[in-house]
């Protein structure tokens, strides 16, 4: 799985309807909005690099009101929840 942080900046009058639109885009996990450059964050994520091609310019920014984006292409995962799993592996609770 190839995870693409994409940073988004959008008409800053219609960012909630922007922000549904993005979510409700196949392969797009999560939509935070945020303070700072980029008013949204999006989480892509894909089964193959060229599927990026169509999800990112073929659709995020295609969306009225996507003014510019920024990708990301994560090289590799850490989250604390994986942590937590790989030092349980072979403890009883």
């Amino acid at each position: 799985m190839i995870t693409a942080i994409v940073l988004i900046k959008t008409s800053v009058d219609r960012i909630p309807e922007i922000a549904e639109s993005i979510a409700a885009l196949d392969s797009v996990s999560e939509v935070y909005s945020v303070t700072g450059t980029y008013d949204l964050i999006a989480m892509v994520r894909v089964a193959r690099h060229d599927d990026l091609a169509d999800i990112i310019p073929g659709s995020i920014s295609k969306i009225p009101g996507v003014e510019a984006t920024d990708t990301h292409v994560a090289f590799r995962t850490y989250s604390q929840h994986d942590l937590e799993a790989a030092f349980a592996i072979g403890l009883d609770a």
